[in-house]
């Protein structure tokens, strides 16, 4: 395969840092790289575009894409509520659009492949490329770890030590970590074995320990628009500063940790700690406002659509026929989800403490304990009917 110009998904981290000079040794190369900002903080930059070039890079592009990821990807991932094994995805809906960013700037450069730094025992391949071959089938697609003899983290620090390119990274601090605006995750080393207790105090960046949080509870309301969150206390916020607010106030109160093992799509199982304050948050108020806004078949239903929805997005189907047909029917349940949702967070707890909307199906009359307009008596026929089959099965069967 004869490659010239190669875009590559770029971190500064371990992974990605060693694939620039690897992509000159062994394809003869011009290697671009690329930094998404996905909200993972602005240090993530520091001094990045100097260290691409110094391991070979001919330059850097860095793409802002924070809005785009909460705006095309976060609020149609929670208005369909969907969940993967309780794991909120904050991984798998932040790379279709770090794959876009990547094709987009392929095109430009006149590349002839994308290169990513994902392992071959990973969910990130499968999501990278399906966004690349539906999006831009004619690129090649470079995978070094499924090419080089590279076989564990600690031959690739070796790797990056020999070529004297720097890491923030040691033997014994070598967690695999993601972080964007929706959450932090943590893999690797100790986590590895699913019988050790994670050391919160040493992994946690988003937040604290539920012991450690305050001890008086934290109030808040967030307002919905047709599902999606527009405001928090009454102030109007984009998503961005809404969710970065959210996780503050999350972090703070110990909210949004959980401890995972879950079902790769490649097939094994694999453990993670993962950080989603506000997203914990969100869900929770979003959850909520459906209790009163959607009739009862409306929402069974959409649970069930929810997890293959989450399923979809797990597995880097999100350019799929069926996941724009998905949405198209959460699009139409939200048109009702708006309203106001007042959450409360204690010590690792996010508890929904009051809600309204203008389109809530909440009869107070025919609900309450007292006098209302609920005629006791319309029970009778009911039961007779919805039971009549269980009646009519036991006067055929008769005890033998």
């Amino acid at each position: 395969m004869s490659i010239n110009k190669v875009v590559l998904a770029y971190s500064g981290g371990l992974d990605t840092s060693i694939i620039i000079p690897w992509l000159k040794e062994n394809y003869g190369c011009e290697v671009i790289a690329m930094a998404a900002d996905v909200g993972q903080g602005v240090e993530e930059f520091e001094g990045l575009e100097a260290k691409a070039l110094a391991t070979g890079a001919s330059k850097l592009y860095i793409a802002d894409i924070k809005d785009e990821l909460v705006c095309d990807f976060i609020w149609p991932t929670l208005k369909a509520g969907a969940r993967y094994e309780s794991y909120l995805l904050g991984t798998s809906f932040a790379r279709p659009p770090i794959a876009r960013a990547l094709v987009e700037i392929a095109r430009k450069e006149g590349a002839d492949a994308i290169a990513h730094g994902c392992t071959g025992k990973g969910n990130d391949q499968v999501r990278f490329e399906l966004t690349a071959q539906a999006l831009a089938p004619e690129l090649a697609v470079i995978a070094p770890w499924r090419e080089w003899d590279i076989r564990s983290r600690e031959d690739a620090i070796a790797y990056a030590e020999a070529h004297a390119i720097p890491l923030k990274i040691t033997r014994e601090t070598n967690y695999s970590k993601d972080r964007n605006l929706w959450h932090l995750s943590h893999e690797g080393l100790d986590l590895e074995d699913p019988a050790n207790e994670p050391d919160y105090q040493k992994l946690l960046e988003l937040g604290v320990t539920p012991e450690a949080a305050p001890d008086e509870p934290c109030y808040l309301t967030l307002s919905f628009e047709q599902g999606i969150p527009v405001a928090l206390d009454g102030v109007p916020l984009d998503g961005v500063v809404l969710i970065e607010k959210l996780n503050a106030l999350g972090g703070a109160n110990g909210v949004g940790t959980i401890d995972l093992v879950e079902n790769r799509l490649v097939g094994m199982k694999s453990r993670g700690v993962y950080e989603t304050p506000g997203g914990s948050i969100l869900y929770t108020a979003h959850d909520a406002l459906e209790t009163i806004t959607l009739d009862k078949e409306t929402a069974h239903f959409k649970q069930t659509l929810a997890l293959k929805y989450a399923d979809l997005v797990y597995n880097g189907q999100w350019y799929t026929p069926l996941r724009t047909a998905l949405d198209a029917f959460v699009n139409d349940t939200q048109k009702t989800v708006s309203g106001s949702v007042r959450i409360k967070l204690y010590k690792g707890n996010v508890t929904t403490v009051g809600m309204t909307s203008p389109y809530s199906l909440y009869d107070v009359d025919m609900a309450s304990f007292g006098e209302s307009a609920y005629d006791h008596a319309d029970a009778k026929g009911f039961i007779n009917l919805f039971g009549l089959p269980l009646k009519i099965a036991a006067t055929v069967r008769k005890p033998e």
